[in-house]
């Protein structure tokens, strides 16, 4: 791994002022994920520190979806440690582990909800799950969270099939805060949407952050989102990762980085950065 050092990324992200002498809320160290003969992590190592938006990105193959599925105990490491909290997950009982997933919340591609449900009752799933309030506090809580994604009321009734991308998109994130999560997972939360809703979600994503002191990583393939709201990206690359801030990943000789962050998409996103009051330091 390449641990890298810059300027922050944007104005958008709400731990420019984050204590990195602090403990990290994730750690991961050596992992290595493999899938028969195909390794698709080797020896990563970075961390994500409190109220921190770490960014993931990466070429096609590169398993960003797997490292993220990896952390949240879905796919089960080869090799390597991961620590949540400081915890080593590898050694929670099962009571253990269900009390460490309530502290996280996780938006997968297009929301994932369960379709045979209503928003409100997607929502009420992990509460059940994980929590004994009664069901009038649950639906209290249903409330609060709806309007908290900034989806209308009448949402709370409506099937996932009645919702637009966009609406999906915040139901699945209701749902991950439907606990109070400390750290939010984001598997490419902008995919799919035109790029008025994407900045709209971006803006959604900073502002829950910073009101909540999330921790958030988000996997991402939007040089957009990156400008917006993350403090660091994390590029997974010959099946490392170099983490630092864009401004310090552009100085990377590396091939892909180069052409990500330096190529016409790259430079478009800096643009509108720029204009836009985000641009990091130093990349003008």
């Amino acid at each position: 791994m390449a641990a890298l050092e810059g300027a922050g990324t944007g104005e958008g992200a709400g731990s420019a002022a984050q204590d990195r002498a602090a403990p990290p809320v994730l750690s991961i160290s050596g992992l290595k994920t493999q899938f028969g003969t195909s390794v698709i992590h080797e020896n990563l190592d970075f961390s994500v520190q409190p109220g921190e938006v770490m960014g993931v990105v990466g070429g096609s193959g590169t398993g960003k979806s797997v490292l993220i599925r990896t952390i949240i105990g879905l796919n089960k490491p080869t090799a390597g440690r991961i620590s949540v909290f400081g915890r080593d997950l590898a050694g929670l009982n099962g009571a253990e582990l269900m009390a460490m997933r309530s502290r996280w919340g996780v938006l997968f591609q297009d929301g994932a909800l369960f379709s045979s449900l209503t928003v409100a009752q997607n929502i009420e799933v992990p509460m059940k799950e994980h929590s004994d309030l009664s069901p009038a506090l649950r639906q209290e809580l249903i409330d609060v969270k709806i309007s908290m994604v900034g989806l209308p009321p009448d949402a709370a009734h409506k099937y996932p099939a009645e919702l637009s991308g966009g609406m999906r998109k915040r139901a699945g994130l209701a749902r991950a805060l439907a606990l109070d999560a400390d750290i939010l997972f984001l598997d490419e939360p902008t995919a799919g949407l035109d790029p008025i809703g994407a900045a709209n979600f971006d803006i959604l994503i900073g502002d829950l952050q910073r009101a909540l002191g999330l921790t958030v990583v988000m996997v991402t393939h939007d040089l957009d989102s990156l400008y917006a709201i993350c403090d660091r990206v994390s590029v997974l690359v010959d099946k490392r990762v170099k983490v630092g801030t864009i401004d310090a990943l552009m100085r990377e000789p590396d091939p892909w980085i180069q052409e990500y962050f330096g190529g016409p998409r790259g430079r478009a996103a800096a643009g509108s950065a720029e204009k836009a009051g985000t641009q990091p330091a130093g990349t003008a």
